[in-house]
């Protein structure tokens, strides 16, 4: 039986992802993150490899006619009735979407073959640990911690108990004096990520949810807290968009959303399973929603705020939060790279640690979209500049490939726009991110300011990836002083410049930071104009050793 096949190998899958998950555990405890981060891609990895061997199985079977549209419409059947009553039930009718779009090459959505809406329901359990409080708050704070699967340096615990209930009680000193906190409830697997471990959780009062979450590091001393975060913004940019996905063993996925969705109301439903390492599943929420919103809404796709890309073709809805980026057919000079090349960048961004700083981009293909919602503009630039990529069927516009992600504000557009206080945090936290980026072995390439954007958090992250590369892979130079008036006055280099070559001390001019801003950037960040800089920074990439 067909149906009873693929769903089985989705719950060969879905064992493999849980084992893998369950792993980092040991990984942080060991301090073994070349393991970690290997972990990491296989199991992004692994949903595509388990798609194609479960096509080519059933195109191995020569006497069924595994095309037949008939037959298909009976497996949808037939895997509904299978399926529909397991825990993350959604789970296994996108794996089914995902077997039979391969199948047939679906363009758009074929609503006889596909399911094209979640099942409405969340079955399984949340497995959370209740501490009450009884006045103290010291007591329930110490139990908690003390539950942890790891041992903190000895004399840490007093110290962290004291911490934790004294930022507890300032919350609600200052938030909610008139409350009193019930208990505290945690989810009871840690979330992993990279080389930190997060116990989250909430505090619970009569009337109110206040999210807690209790940020861990491993280092040479031993695992110590980095942080302990109580406000819904710090917690929702931790589950952001931005960031690398967790590593949490959660036997019912969707019920743990519906937990986590009352720390974070505000977050989108695709965004959290996509940050819990369910991107497939958080492809399919969004994809759900834009086609709600589209019938929901009457406004046309237009070109996204901002410059004009040299690669991309970037479009948006106004009145919906994603951006779509399609593949120019040809890039205008001085970009030399090719479509393979951007493609195979994107992918590396996919699969690295995006350190809080890196955008999110989903691959969609074979998208169909009403050809009257969009700008007569617009459609002239795809249909003629991305000929290869987008074409007209019917009453609707067809993209072959594109890239999908949130919109946000370019950095560029939002340093003219905002009140000077903001305009200074954006420009300080732009040489943060270059910091950040450095420090997890990536360098954007191109560092004008219309590539990064400012998140509703106010992070500056960057978003435009066709010359991202690995940080060791530069070769960051110091200027060579010109030895002749001829030199000097020269308008092309007249020294050698490899391919990898990168000059710090020539970018201030074309950053194009305003000229109010640029003493603001100078103070905090100097550096980054330095090529020492950036080498100590390649040298501090190497691959970490295991601790302990």
């Amino acid at each position: 039986m067909i149906a009873a096949q693929i769903a089985e190998r989705f719950r060969e899958y879905n064992e493999t992802f849980g084992r893998i998950t369950r792993c980092a555990a040991g990984h942080f405890v060991n301090g073994d993150w070349r393991a970690a981060e290997r972990d990491s891609v296989a199991r992004i990895e692994l949903y595509e490899r388990c798609v194609s061997e479960c096509l080519a199985a059933l195109l191995e079977d020569p006497p069924r006619a595994v095309r037949e549209r008939a037959l298909w419409v009976q497996v949808k059947r037939d895997y509904a009735r299978l399926v529909d009553e397991r825990t993350d039930a959604d789970f296994y009718r996108t794996f089914f979407n995902s077997v039979t779009r391969d199948l047939f090459g679906t363009v758009g959505v074929d609503r006889e073959l596909e399911f094209c809406e979640s099942c409405g329901r969340t079955a399984g359990t949340v497995p959370l640990r209740v501490y009450r409080i009884d006045g103290a708050m010291a007591a329930p704070v110490r139990e908690m911690l003390e539950d942890l699967p790891f041992t903190l340096p000895e004399g840490n615990l007093d110290a962290l108990v004291h911490r934790v209930g004294a930022e507890i009680g300032r919350h609600y000193d200052a938030y909610r004096p008139s409350a009193a906190p019930a208990a505290i409830e945690r989810f009871e697997p840690l979330f992993y990520r990279g080389q930190s471990a997060f116990l989250v959780g909430r505090v619970v009062d009569d009337a109110a949810v206040t999210p807690l979450v209790i940020a861990f590091s491993h280092g040479a001393d031993g695992i110590r807290v980095d942080a302990v975060y109580l406000s819904r913004s710090e917690v929702g940019s931790l589950f952001g968009f931005e960031r690398s996905y967790f590593h949490v063993d959660l036997p019912a996925v969707g019920a743990a959303i519906t937990v986590l969705r009352t720390l974070m109301p505000r977050k989108p439903i695709d965004e959290l399973y996509t940050v819990l390492g369910r991107a497939k599943q958080g492809k399919t929420e969004r994809f759900f929603a834009l086609q709600r919103h589209l019938e929901s809404s009457i406004d046309s796709f237009v070109h996204a705020p901002g410059e004009r890309g040299l690669v991309m073709i970037v479009f948006t809805l106004p009145s919906h939060d994603l951006v779509f980026k399609v593949i120019r057919d040809r890039f205008g000079a001085p970009k030399r790279t090719t479509r393979e090349e951007v493609i195979d960048r994107y992918r590396f961004v996919f699969q690295h640690d995006r350190a809080g700083r890196l955008v999110d981009a989903q691959e969609f293909r074979r998208l169909r979209l009403p050809r009257d919602r969009f700008m007569p503009a617009l459609a002239e630039e795809l249909l003629g500049e991305a000929a290869e990529t987008c074409r007209i069927d019917g009453g609707d516009l067809i993209v072959e490939h594109c890239y999908v992600e949130r919109r946000l504000r370019p950095l560029n557009l939002f340093l003219r726009e905002a009140d000077p206080a903001a305009a200074e945090s954006a420009v300080i936290d732009y040489g943060s991110a270059l910091r950040d980026l450095a420090a997890s072995n990536v360098f954007p390439g191109d560092l004008l300011l219309k590539n990064f954007g400012v998140t509703g958090h106010g992070d500056v992250v960057f978003y435009d990836y066709d010359e991202v590369c690995l940080l060791t892979d530069c070769v960051f130079r110091d200027l060579p002083t010109a030895s002749s008036e001829e030199e000097e006055s020269s308008a092309e280099p007249w020294f050698f410049v490899g391919p990898n070559d990168v000059f710090p001390e020539n970018w201030m001019p074309f950053l194009a930071i305003p000229a109010p801003l640029q003493e603001v950037f100078l103070r905090r960040h100097a550096d980054l104009l330095t090529p020492n800089w950036w080498r100590r920074a390649q040298a501090a990439c190497a691959p970490p050793a295991p601790v302990g």
